[in-house]
């Protein structure tokens, strides 16, 4: 599937992270109510790929457990080298030997989503060790035009997703996703790096007959981003991500997703199934 030279494949370590409240047990949503931030970071219980990005009254709350690192540094690294798709296992703690797959990153303090079955999360502990193997950053798809970058995504899980990549270099790539949306909407995470980082979006909640739900896994178009580098507006380009988070009450956040194919708008096109999307639900399914 991709050309040479192939990407580098990397073994990094990851810790569980506990979750962390600076100075208080509150935060303070768009209307000035306080909340508690319960689901941002850590172990996450009964969530996983599939469930609707607004079916929790949690704040980021990712389906799996959160890696991170306690050496800035590498902790960046971590996320900036792991790709969704990428194979993870528990080495230290009760849940030894569980095996997990990344599902995206997050940009804050620099963490890695790892989605593992609930049995497994249930025996897992905070600063429990988790061995990544990192693969997929760098790579070209055979025919994927030069004004096209896929960027965060396991060679294997390309193919697994509804991207169609022509045998022509002048042809458009085309991306089945759940929904597109205008990048007035993109909120937390505008000038950061698209490498290892997430893009909150100021989605509203889904309609009473369930229109306009996304659901974690879903593929999701913004028009007018541009995310080869750090992530921000730019005319007639179009970035596609993955959702891994939920949403979150804080003015200027949401529903996060991890980006994975950019480019201009003419050469990479959305077709938007609001019914039949499975995105990354089905990609994993397949690999397990």
């Amino acid at each position: 599937m991709t050309s040479e030279p192939r990407p580098v494949a990397v073994n990094l370590l990851g810790v569980v992270e506990h979750p962390v409240l600076d100075g208080g047990p509150w935060r303070i949503d768009r209307d000035g109510a306080p909340y508690v931030p319960l689901g941002d970071g850590g172990i996450v219980l009964d969530l996983q790929l599939g469930d609707s990005v607004f079916g929790l009254a949690g704040d980021h709350a990712a389906p799996g457990a959160c890696l991170t690192h306690p050496d800035a540094a590498a902790r960046h690294a971590l996320s900036a080298y792991a790709c969704i798709g990428n194979t993870a296992r528990v080495r230290t703690g009760r849940a030894a030997g569980a095996r997990g797959v990344v599902l995206g990153q997050r940009g804050e303090e620099g963490r890695v989503i790892v989605g593992f079955g609930q049995a497994d999360l249930a025996r897992m502990r905070p600063s429990d060790q988790v061995a990544v193997r990192a693969f997929g950053q760098g790579m070209r798809p055979e025919g994927l035009r030069p004004d096209v970058m896929v960027m965060n995504l396991d060679p294997d899980v390309l193919a697994l997703l509804p991207v169609a990549v022509p045998d022509r270099h002048d042809a458009a790539v085309t991306v089945g996703v759940r929904m597109t949306v205008p990048s007035k909407l993109a909120g937390n995470g505008i000038g950061r790096p698209a490498a290892g980082w997430d893009l909150d979006l100021q989605l509203p909640p889904p309609g009473p007959d369930g229109a306009g739900d996304l659901l974690l896994g879903d593929l999701v178009a913004v028009t007018d981003l541009d995310a080869r580098w750090n992530m921000g507006y730019r005319r007639d380009w179009v970035t596609v991500g993955v959702a891994v988070h939920g949403g979150s009450p804080l003015p200027g956040h949401g529903p996060g997703i991890t980006p994975v194919l950019t480019g201009p708008a003419g050469a990479l096109r959305p077709q938007p199934d609001p019914a039949g999307h499975v995105g990354l639900t089905g990609a994993v399914l397949k690999l397990q």
